[in-house]
């Protein structure tokens, strides 16, 4: 039992219960390694929140879409996902900010978790009964709304327990775990054979995942609370001078640009498979390639996190995986064949597992100095939200316009192979980082 005396202008938390479900830690309590069952049960939560987005981002919108307006879905899959993205650009930072100033005594993330996973079910249901295009935008904005809120919450937990040094070490995992999660999804909504039952099938892995983090969450609590923290000045935190802060603006700006054209090439595989390779199975041929990407993703991921850790630098890795995935990109554009596309998957894989690590440890350490991770992080994350929005805008100019599909693509994916190049790039801008 521990007794938390009163301050002026703050509420507090008198008692610190002992079950399983209850925060133990303040805050401020000292940074520690992470530990194997916590390093496990949020890798586990990852696979869910992202088994929840690419299930239907891979498979069953691309289908839902074609069923419903099977000469325009295209222009439906990039409405549905487009909308989506923008509530996600927004929910992300706006819930990681609600969970920094959240007293509670189950811990200031985890009440979010919990309540963002349950939106998300609520979103994927709707989604299954949706038979009209604005039925899908709606349910998808609504799984973007809860399954980001989520995310944030999660994705803050790293700077509140964990040292500097293991940052990267745990990047990784949380990068495996995100990457087995888009399989797992993809994979489960293919072999379920039909839309609905596919999504029944990711609403499963969603609740199976996150069941062990909330169990054992072992979230830290805010015992005070600021009671002048109003409506006002919580919308005006949301801006963070690039000027004041350039090292985390040019990480932010560096994930917009490399995971732009990453979401067009993930976004559009589907229909590439379709019309361009002409597979006779692009579902299967989908959950292939992913599974090599995946595969790959999952190893490199680790590896690189912890090669970061071991050298103290993060940049050269950075530049690297932006080429690794700027070759991926310009072998879908040239070599228009399922062996060319085998490749592709594994240079993408490479790429994106040592990416994804080593750029994220690379961001909280430029994060500004202040306790607002949840907000911080959530503002981080809305350079992996946007490129949802920007990918179907830049992707439909360029395949509406040209009639013939091999040329639309190879255009576009030779435009992705400059973007990824000059994004990994612009990471040299980061100054206080190696």
């Amino acid at each position: 039992m521990r007794t938390e005396e009163s301050k002026p202008g703050s509420t507090y938390i008198s008692q610190i219960p002992k079950g399983y479900f209850e925060a133990k830690e303040d805050i401020h309590a000292p940074l520690v390694k992470p530990e194997r069952s916590w390093r496990a049960t949020v890798t586990l939560a990852e696979i869910g929140f992202y088994a929840a987005w690419f299930g239907p981002i891979q498979v069953l919108l691309g289908l839902q879409a074609a069923f419903i307006a099977p000469s325009d879905k295209e222009l439906v899959l990039s409405l549905v996902t487009g909308f989506g993205a923008f509530v996600s650009m927004v929910s992300n930072p706006f819930f990681g900010a609600l969970s920094d100033h959240t007293t509670s005594r189950y811990g200031r993330r985890a009440p979010w978790v919990l309540g963002g996973t349950l939106i998300g079910v609520f979103g994927l249901v709707f989604l299954a009964a949706s038979w009209s295009v604005w039925a899908m935008v709606f349910s998808w904005a609504l799984v973007q709304a809860g399954v980001n809120a989520a995310f944030a919450a999660l994705s803050a937990t790293l700077n509140d327990r964990i040292v500097v040094e293991r940052r990267g070490e745990m990047s990784g995992w949380m990068a495996a775990g995100q990457n087995l999660g888009a399989l797992a999804g993809t994979g489960v909504a293919v072999a379920a054979r039909g839309i609905v039952l596919g999504y029944v099938a990711c609403i499963t892995l969603l609740c199976v995942s996150v069941i062990p983090y909330l169990w054992r969450s072992r979230d830290r609590y805010l015992s005070h609370r600021d009671e002048s923290y109003r409506m006002t000045k919580f919308i005006s935190r949301f801006w963070i001078s690039p000027l004041n802060y350039p090292d985390f603006f040019w990480a932010w700006f560096v994930r917009l640009m490399v995971l732009t054209p990453f979401g067009i090439i993930t976004l559009y595989l589907l229909y590439y498979l379709m019309d361009v390779v002409r597979h006779p199975n692009p579902q299967y041929g989908v959950l292939i390639l992913s599974g090599i990407f995946t595969g790959l993703t999952v190893v490199i991921s680790v590896m690189a996190g912890l090669i970061s850790d071991y050298q103290g630098k993060r940049k050269p890795l950075i530049i690297v995986s932006g080429i690794l995935m700027a070759v991926s990109a310009l072998i879908l554009a040239f070599f228009h064949s399922w062996e060319a596309a085998l490749v592709s998957s594994i240079f993408l894989g490479v790429g994106h597992g040592c990416f994804i690590p080593v750029h994220f440890a690379l961001t909280t350490q430029v994060l500004p100095p202040s306790d607002d991770t949840g907000r911080d992080l959530g503002i981080f994350n809305t350079a992996a939200a946007l490129p949802q929005v920007l990918s179907p805008i830049l992707a439909m100019p360029i395949l509406a316009l040209v009639s013939n599909h091999d040329t639309g693509y190879s255009i576009l994916f030779g435009v992705c192979a400059a973007w990824f190049v000059l994004g990994a790039v612009a990471i040299l801008k980061v100054k206080s980082v190696k």
